[in-house]
């Protein structure tokens, strides 16, 4: 949901509530929902220390208070209606906050959950947290939690390319998949920590929006400063020739098959590696180098599979809104395809990974910088209200999968630093890892979402189990974490 300008409340209690038509992004992802594969995001916040119940309900109540255009439904109407339209509530229709019952399987469960059951958009508000509070070891889950520690003594990038591990590593965990051993527990006087799930409804709002409701969450229940850190400057750049990127209106590559899986929905897979280094002063960014990494583990795998090489295309969500607590609440990121040939790709020896770097980074400010609407021009006339909803919805799900050939081959979603410190007080402490997940659906079938806490980067790769299994996961995220390390050049 792109920002709000109405009132987000009716001022009087006889009023019914106020109704706002979708935004061109609401809308088209309400078109195209799939019972099979949720649109959900999933936000996961780790935490050393335990938080209160009874504050924490009050805390986020007060928090969405603030934030009064989260609290929304999707309205009732006929069929021939020409628009939906989203509800805003005075409360929420539902409890949003939730304590599973802590176990050995309950991490596993909630990233399940994530994954598997959207909020309903017809509740206000279309989100829900669950709270996972630890008891001891989390045994025979995939869902492990011991973020912040070593990755079986190999620094990142050290281990073989297509080596398997036979264990997960610090701080990972996969969803659906063999569990992994034991996880040892905390020991005698260590703190048993707190783990948030916060999952969205995609229909209605992105991750960025909500961490924002989250940290002002924090900032009643811990009553320190949760101010955001200042948001980079976005500057005019001349975008490259034409000629030195494929054109769009080439098919891009698909990420090869591997062994999919019998049941439909997502999977999913979390890992904690080190920042990768760069070089003072260098002209591209850890967003440049991780673009990179994704086109180059792409390729990688395409090869491996027996694929010919073709021209990559990633999708990349830019985000221009503030972080303070004038944040518009809704859908706020607009996208860009950023686009590789298959020989610059086949080109990363070490001398000659600083000019791919340089390019990269020529491209993404470019794309950046350019104006655009959040979907691009067309989505705007499948929008428009000149006939029905339910007609429009048919129209748009079969150019969907007419334009299926042309979808970029996946989606990097960087969120960057986390900009606020999430701290929830002396008790709880404050987030020392936060993971967020975007949907996978066909036919890209992969994501790719990064974020960066207390010096680390943690990474989620989420796939269509139509495309790809567990053991594809854990081969992708070791590709990953290789050509990471790769980028990391001295010039």
């Amino acid at each position: 949901m792109t920002a709000l300008q109405q009132p987000a409340r009716a001022e009087g209690p006889s009023r019914p509530p106020v109704r706002v038509p979708f935004p061109v992004v609401d809308e088209v992802a309400r078109h195209c929902l799939q019972e099979e594969e949720p649109e959900t995001v999933h936000i996961e916040v780790h935490l050393p220390g335990r938080l209160d119940e009874g504050r924490l309900r009050t805390a986020f109540a007060q928090a969405l208070g603030r934030h009064p255009r989260i609290l929304m439904r999707e309205a009732p109407g006929r069929w021939y209606r020409r628009r939906y339209e989203w509800e805003l509530t005075a409360e929420p229709d539902v409890e949003v906050v939730s304590f599973p019952a802590p176990g050995r399987n309950a991490l596993r469960d909630a990233r399940t959950r994530a994954l598997t059951q959207a909020p309903p958009l017809t509740l206000s508000p279309p989100i829900r947290l669950e709270v996972v509070q630890r008891s001891g070891p989390v045994e025979g889950s995939e869902a492990t939690d011991a973020v912040g520690g070593t990755r079986g003594g190999a620094p990142a990038g050290a281990r073989a390319v297509g080596e398997t591990r036979g264990r997960a590593a610090a701080g990972e965990g996969a969803v659906g998949g063999a569990p992994s051993p034991q996880i040892p527990g905390p020991g005698p006087g260590e703190p048993l920590g707190t783990v948030l799930f916060l999952t969205i409804n995609h229909t209605a709002l992105d991750g960025p929006a909500c961490l924002r409701v989250l940290a002002t969450a924090a900032e009643i229940y811990g009553g320190r400063d949760n101010s955001p850190a200042a948001a980079p400057v976005r500057t005019q750049e001349t975008p490259p020739p034409t000629e030195e990127t494929p054109s769009n209106w080439s098919p891009p590559a698909r990420v090869a098959p591997g062994t999919p899986e019998p049941s439909p929905g997502n999977g999913m897979l979390v890992t904690e590696l080190p920042l990768p280094h760069r070089p003072k002063g260098s002209p591209y960014t850890v967003n440049d180098q991780l673009m990179v990494t994704t086109a180059l583990t792409i390729a990688h795998w395409n090869r491996e599979h027996g694929d010919r090489p073709r021209p990559l295309r990633i999708t990349m969500p830019v985000d221009d809104r503030p972080r303070d607590a004038t944040m518009p609440i809704g859908n706020g990121t607009r996208l860009v395809e950023v686009p590789f040939t298959p020989e610059e790709l086949a080109a990363h020896t070490p001398p000659d990974m600083p000019a791919l770097l340089h390019r990269t980074a020529t491209r993404t400010r470019a794309l950046k910088s350019l104006p655009r609407p959040q979907l691009g021009h067309g989505a705007a006339l499948l929008t428009a209200p000149l006939a029905p909803v339910a007609w429009r919805a048919a129209v748009t799900r079969g150019l969907r999968r007419a334009a299926a050939p042309w979808t970029s081959t996946t989606l990097l979603s960087n969120i960057g630093r986390i900009p606020y410190a999430l701290d929830f007080g002396a008790d709880a402490g404050r987030a020392h890892a936060v993971w967020f997940s975007a949907p996978a659906r066909m036919p890209r079938g992969l994501t790719v979402t990064t974020a960066s806490t207390a010096g680390r980067l943690h990474l989620a790769l989420r796939w269509s189990r139509a495309l790809l299994g567990h053991g594809d996961g854990a081969h992708l995220r070791d590709l990953f974490e290789h050509y990471l390390h790769s980028t990391e050049v001295t010039e």
